[in-house]
């Protein structure tokens, strides 16, 4: 955002200088991400192709916590056109409800999710 924040004169220039100040960015999180800009965030693997983000929740036997929540990293071709693998983390989260599970994948930071993706670049055959 660009706000006035000074009013100067130098003899005959008089004006108003602009400070650009950077608000604190709101989308840091996977879901604020998603929330905000409507779409995955997309990421480059260390392996240099294009990745995408997805959040899975599913239900497992475990009867105190059925609902466990993981990653999928769709992998796009070079090109953009069109998706031609993928990998995935392990179960990240193991909760009691769905909701509980879509917050804690949810809230993830981004960096976080970069990590992962790193992860499962790493030990993808």
């Amino acid at each position: 955002m660009i706000r006035p924040t000074v009013f100067v004169t130098l003899g005959q220039l008089t004006g108003i200088i602009l400070i650009m100040h950077r608000e604190k960015s709101q989308d840091t999180t996977l879901g604020s991400y998603i929330k905000i800009h409507q779409r995955p965030p997309a990421f480059e693997g260390s392996d240099g192709l294009p990745y995408t983000v997805s959040t899975e929740i599913e239900t497992v036997t475990d009867l105190l916590r059925p609902y466990v929540a993981y990653l999928v990293f769709p992998q796009w071709a070079s090109t953009g056109l069109g998706i031609i693998g993928h990998l995935q983390t392990r179960m990240l989260f193991r909760e009691t409800t769905r909701e509980q599970a879509e917050l804690s994948i949810s809230s993830l930071e981004l960096s976080t999710v970069k990590t992962l993706l790193e992860e499962a670049i790493a030990s993808s055959p």
